[in-house]
């Protein structure tokens, strides 16, 4: 029963209320059903939502490209261990091999092909820094590949308040989420 599920929905008493709700960035589809009606109807009753950061704004989406980059010149052969580095590229030449094995007829009919989607997921991987390879490699999953073309929960949220025409922001800049990541050693990666 929706009424059951727990809620990851924290209310500030005030007037009018508040609310805190944390949010998991997968294709939303995968936890819908599971949010209970609490946290939907607060979401409806809002005029104003604010957000980790702004996925719908194209300089928040930029920031973040050009941060997970290592600086000029380096290329990701050049800080990791040769063996690591031979892995990862046998590992990722496996995934583009894979790719048009993983996508779904829906994924194909609307056009999209595998050559397209691996370079949009795992193209210049050779500039980015490590941290950002790992999280990448992570996200090269057969399931998680049937449900690109899905947006994640957060921007799915996003762009529903956008359509209701509520009040957006965001709690956090691009730099707050990138530096404590860039800031990781080679061993904490």
């Amino acid at each position: 029963q929706q009424r059951e599920l727990n809620s990851f929905l924290w209310t500030i008493r005030r007037d009018p209320p508040a609310y805190l709700f944390g949010t998991i960035h997968v294709p939303y589809t995968r936890v819908w059903d599971f949010i209970p009606d609490n946290s939907k109807a607060a979401f409806h009753a809002s005029s104003s939502v604010y957000f980790e950061l702004d996925l719908t704004d194209p300089y928040t989406i930029s920031g973040l490209a050009s941060c997970q980059m290592l600086p000029h010149g380096e290329n990701l052969q050049d800080v990791l261990p040769r063996e690591l580095y031979r892995r990862l590229k046998r590992h990722l030449d496996y995934i583009k091999l894979m790719l048009p094995h993983w996508m779904t007829p829906d994924q194909r009919g609307k056009g999209l092909y595998a050559d397209y989607l691996f370079n949009a997921i795992a193209g210049n991987w050779e500039r980015k820094r490590p941290v950002w390879v790992m999280l990448m490699v992570n996200s090269l999953t057969e399931t998680d590949i049937r449900s690109r073309g899905v947006p994640v929960l957060d921007l799915y949220l996003a762009q529903e308040a956008e359509r209701m025409k509520k009040k957006t922001g965001a709690v956090e800049r691009v730099e707050e989420q990138c530096h404590p990541l860039n800031g990781l050693n080679f061993s904490q990666v």
